[in-house]
């Protein structure tokens, strides 16, 4: 056969989208409104430090408060980590349920969120209760459309946080995490982004996406483990892209 350069094509990098769901409503304010944009700053070093050359982390921040809006469209996270992200500011009511609708909203859409991407990551964080009606668009996400697929985690902050509401969202106890005040928030952050980090880490060949799941260990602290047992492994193959 002759040979012909343009048979060969550079590969291209598989992306992970992250998307924060936070809390900037008015009882953020203070130490914990800062110590919530410190924590990010912190997860967006960890994503950059932990992707792999074929994978990219892309990270989108919807922010719910007195204006719910996207604060960070899909970013990669060397980029962000370049710029830096705006600073969070804390006023108003705690719109969870319109803030979960406008991700699902986000994911579902092919043409936002893109098609061939690992099952995108999604942390809701709150330190009170919703002011809306949660419970509908709670359901959506997790039941409906490409939104179903994802990985769903929750950080609860401060006493007055709904950890049951928050377990509604994750459908898993150990999966919402507990920052019982302001310098706990970063440190429940780290333990999140290590464990959606592996997916970052994953080697890609084109054997294993045809013959064979890939296992890989996963984050082994003693708050991570609560997430995923030690005994276990996390499996990746096709199923995880949407």
């Amino acid at each position: 056969m002759a040979f012909n350069p343009n048979n060969y094509k550079a590969p291209e990098a598989k992306k992970l989208p992250v998307v924060l769901l936070l809390d900037v409503s008015g009882s953020m304010r203070g130490e914990k409104i800062e110590s919530l944009y410190n924590a990010t700053i912190d997860m967006i070093e960890t994503f950059a430090a932990a992707q792999a050359k074929e994978q990219e982390i892309d990270v989108a921040i919807i922010t719910f408060g007195g204006i719910l809006e996207l604060h960070t469209g899909y970013t990669p996270v060397k980029d962000l980590r370049a710029r830096g992200i705006k600073q969070f500011t804390a006023s108003g009511q705690t719109p969870m349920g319109m803030a979960v609708k406008m991700a699902k909203d986000m994911i579902d859409d092919k043409s936002f969120t893109t098609g061939r991407i690992y099952r995108p990551a999604v942390i809701l964080v709150s330190d009170g209760e919703p002011t809306d009606l949660w419970e509908q668009p709670f359901n959506s996400f997790i039941n409906e459309g490409r939104s179903s697929k994802c990985q769903r985690f929750a950080v609860a902050i401060g006493k007055d946080a709904k950890r049951d509401v928050l377990e509604k969202f994750t459908l898993d106890a150990n999966a919402v995490f507990y920052a019982e005040d302001a310098k706990d928030i970063s440190e429940q952050f780290k333990t999140i982004s290590m464990s959606i980090s592996t997916m970052a880490q994953k080697p890609s060949t084109d054997n294993e996406k045809k013959n064979e799941q890939t296992s890989i260990n996963v984050n082994k602290s003693d708050t991570a483990s609560k997430v995923f047992p030690k005994s276990d492994t996390v499996q990746y193959d096709d199923d995880d892209l949407l």
